[in-house]
């Protein structure tokens, strides 16, 4: 298996897998937490936001899939096993392209850091993960912190259509960034196609930096509001208003599977 590491989450991650249950766990996991705490060594700001961990999948023969999500036995599935009182939902995602990379997105959901490190922590949960990094495909994963001033959910439900946004700043560039999506925040969430929208920060400040999502009922939702008169102006400006302050890359999604944990 090809492993991208590009932040500390996934190394305290694969320390979990090596010493699951023991002291020397417990003492990684203390370990891989950022330098953002008190001097009592309480998280500041951690606590409040959810956290997202988010893998890219290379899996052409559908390896984790079939690890994972069995769709002959759903109830018995590894899926299922992978939930927690921690975790608050696994989604699993199709490229909509079969062809393009990554083919999947599997999306796992947090009230907190705390809670994330809590349930990568479980000896459990570190033994499946250790098989499906045996698997041979790529997984490239990140960890993200929700923005809750760039969140809005119109509507509640397992919505099938996720765009993906990954996007990265040069120096100065998210404040930029950040001022054009909140102008032109009044545009582009009001239409009755868009169900939901929300933005997460790489919680350790890396590549990418920020990650947006766009999430549509059907693909015909999708096709319709970018038909839209006024988010195609949107789009066509989108080049001249970065003038070299951020880039971004879109991937496209369609809902696989939807866990909650109960």
């Amino acid at each position: 298996m090809n492993l991208k590491c590009p932040n500390l989450f996934f190394i305290t991650l694969i320390a979990l897998v090596a010493l699951a249950g023991c002291e020397r766990a417990q003492r990684g996991i203390i370990d891989g937490v950022p330098s953002d705490t008190d001097m009592d060594g309480t998280l500041t700001g951690m606590q409040s936001n959810p956290v997202r961990l988010v893998w890219f999948i290379d899996d052409p023969t559908d390896k984790i899939v079939l690890l994972i999500d069995d769709p002959e036995d759903k109830d018995a599935s590894v899926a299922k096993m992978l939930q927690a009182p921690e975790l608050v939902r696994i989604r699993f995602y199709d490229n909509l392209d079969p062809d393009m990379r990554p083919h999947r997105l599997i999306e796992f959901d947090f009230k907190s850091f705390l809670d994330a490190m809590t349930y990568l922590n479980r000896p459990e949960i570190a033994a499946i993960f250790e098989i499906v990094l045996n698997l041979e495909t790529q997984v490239t994963t990140y960890t993200f912190i929700q923005d809750v001033d760039y969140t809005y959910a119109k509507e509640e439900g397992d919505w099938q259509i996720k765009h993906v946004f990954l996007i990265d700043y040069v120096p100065g560039g998210k404040q930029v960034h950040l001022a054009y999506a909140k102008e032109l925040s009044t545009v582009l969430i009001p239409p009755t196609q868009l169900k939901a929208t929300a933005a997460y920060d790489n919680y350790y400040g890396e590549s990418p930096h920020r990650l947006v999502e766009l999430e549509f009922a059907t693909q015909e939702d999708a096709d319709a509001y970018y038909a839209l008169e006024e988010v195609r102006q949107v789009v066509a400006a989108g080049p001249e208003n970065r003038a070299g302050n951020w880039s971004e890359v879109l991937h496209k999604f369609v809902l696989r599977s939807d866990y909650i944990s109960k």
